[in-house]
């Protein structure tokens, strides 16, 4: 029988995943891709508003991004706000559309990403493994108030080092995806 903390721990873990891989899709790799601009936030009639609520964004090419508010007042909200924003890319306003074209990274700049992806990674880890530490001792806890045995307790720990080695294994073979296709030219 697993015990109810190792239930309890494995949608946080999950979680944690799900969280580093939204942020993966913030990290440029040379295509253009819609999960680049879709964290920026617009000053939308006095209201900050998720770049996805104000326009439609469409990638019709490998290396184009093309933005298109439902409501042309907003062009110089959203040109400002990828200005300012981390990603790099300057803004190509065209009457109704933004464009932002997406260059091809230089090796320097690859490597800095996969730092990046590595980072991000290691916070994803620690996460999970901070899930671990919580459930252990919500079953070292069990065992001394008596409801778990010692070699049940045992057995949960095992059970519980397996959900994690599972949740660290899926981080690192994202993680290495993502450096593939930043290191991919």
């Amino acid at each position: 029988m697993t015990h109810d903390a190792i239930i309890a721990i494995e949608p946080k873990m999950q979680r944690a995943i799900e969280a580093m891989e939204r942020d993966f899709g913030g990290i440029r790799t040379g295509r253009a891709s819609s999960t680049l601009v879709e964290r920026i936030t617009v000053e939308y009639y006095g209201a900050q508003t998720p770049l996805n609520q104000v326009a439609s964004i469409s990638t019709p090419d490998a290396h184009l991004i093309v933005i298109q508010p439902w409501d042309r007042s907003v062009l110089p909200a959203i040109e400002k706000a990828i200005t300012r924003s981390d990603i790099g890319l300057v803004p190509n306003v065209d009457g109704t559309v933004v464009r932002l074209n997406v260059p091809p990274l230089t090796e320097e700049r690859r490597r800095e990403m996969v730092k990046q992806v590595h980072r991000r990674a290691e916070e994803a880890r620690v996460e999970v493994r901070n899930h671990r530490r919580e459930a252990a001792e919500h079953l070292k806890r069990a065992m001394r108030d008596g409801d778990l045995s010692e070699d049940e307790e045992r057995r949960e720990l095992e059970g519980l080092q397996r959900v994690t080695d599972r949740h660290i294994d899926a981080i690192d073979g994202r993680a290495d995806r993502k450096e593939a296709e930043i290191l991919e030219v």
